[in-house]
């Protein structure tokens, strides 16, 4: 029997693939300082160009346009406050005097917005998940310019949104949208100039590479107020030693991610057969987002009465991973703020787990997951009182 775990929570982080730790271990033996103008810098340079050419390739930008960050959070909260502060440079008229955000987006762009010196205002979503285009356009014409910000897909749902039609809304009303795209890459095709945003946040390890690092790809580098100062690094607009072999990595996740979104097809097809046992196991089972379009690769659903914090543990303790429909940084399981977004009742949100796919997922470790929750669906349903 095969005894390893049943990893099933991609979108929380990747497993890092074996050609990026090889990569990684590659630029830590190189040992320089890109700043630094000997060889061993000049070799950590060179390490450091060559991920930012595959990180642009990537979405279809230019590598001018890709900044590296330590992670998705810090890009987010660079993207948010800059655009908020100072985007009037990219040449425009006026400045942001709001943010709009989805009330479907992460908590690290939730965090960012409401730190801002600007009103914050939240657009509301279908009960699929999916943002509401009208909604945004009479919230556009009732103020004055926005920065608005649309994720790619959701996290704990998968649901794909509409974001360049949302740009093409924003920008007819003079604002801005900054894209949260992590979820995409090596699931979905992302295309920095289809989708017409002005910023977009880009994370490593949601992609096979190591955490820790993560980039910002910008329309204009006008657009971007630094956070971090008091270096030169990044084009003046990051300061700090540039994490090498943490971005030596995301070069090379990066470029492998096309093979992922070749797969999807096969992820697909392991999602659908794990969401029609569910039905055939629980058949009052809610999976979430079905009606939209979602990444192949998650699937996020619910039985009432049975909460996600057991179904997470009774699940670990059968060697199989995921999430439950969102978790705070100190592993404690809450509610899922975008699905009471989309109107689910608290009862059942509080019951809503995540399954996630990947690159190493296989179909025996969709069957385990399906043998450990069916036990759980079997305790649940010897436990209800039997009818009269």
């Amino acid at each position: 029997m095969d005894n390893r775990l049943a990893y099933l929570d991609y979108n929380a982080t990747t497993p890092v693939k074996p050609d990026v730790l090889a990569r990684v271990a590659e630029a830590l033996v190189i040992g320089g300082n890109p700043s630094s103008v000997h060889q061993a810098g000049r070799l950590a340079r060179a390490v450091v160009d060559q991920a930012r050419d595959a990180v642009a390739d990537l979405v279809g930008a230019s590598p001018e346009q890709v900044l590296f960050t330590s992670g998705a959070t810090e890009a987010n909260t660079l993207a948010i406050r800059s655009l908020a502060a100072g985007a009037a440079r990219a040449q425009r008229v006026c400045a942001a005097t709001r943010i709009l955000i989805s009330a479907v987006e992460h908590d690290s762009v939730v965090g960012a917005a409401y730190a801002a010196d600007l009103p914050v205002e939240e657009i509301p979503v279908t009960a699929a998940g999916v943002v509401d285009l009208a909604a945004l356009e009479r919230m556009l014409g009732a103020g004055g310019p926005a920065v608005v910000v649309l994720m790619l897909a959701n996290n704990e749902t998968g649901v794909i949104q509409p974001v360049a039609a949302a740009a093409a809304l924003v920008h007819s009303f003079g604002g801005w949208l900054h894209c949260d795209a992590v979820q995409g890459p090596g699931r979905v095709a992302v295309d920095f100039e289809a989708l017409a945003v002005d910023t977009l946040t880009l994370s490593s390890h949601k992609m096979g590479g190591p955490q820790g690092v993560g980039a910002l790809v910008v329309r204009h580098l006008a657009l971007v107020s630094p956070q971090f100062v008091g270096g030169g690094q990044e084009r003046g607009l990051r300061a700090g030693t540039e994490n090498v072999a943490g971005i030596a990595g995301f070069g090379v996740a990066a470029h492998l991610s096309a093979n992922d979104v070749a797969r999807s097809n096969e992820i697909n097809e392991l999602r659908r057969d794990l969401e029609v046992e569910l039905q055939k196991i629980a058949p009052d089972v809610r999976i979430f987002g079905t009606s939209a379009e979602r990444l192949p690769n998650t699937s996020c659903f619910a039985v009432a009465g049975v909460a996600a914090e057991t179904q997470v543990i009774a699940l670990d303790l059968a060697d199989v991973a995921v999430s439950a429909g969102a978790a705070c940084s100190s592993g404690k399981v809450r509610t899922s703020r975008a699905l009471r977004a989309m109107g689910v009742p608290e009862d059942t949100a509080s019951c809503a787990i995540r399954v996630s796919l990947g690159w190493n997922t296989r179909r025996a470790d969709i069957e385990r997951f399906l043998g450990a929750w069916s036990e759980l669906m079997d305790r649940r349903r010897r436990r209800e009182p039997k009818a009269a």
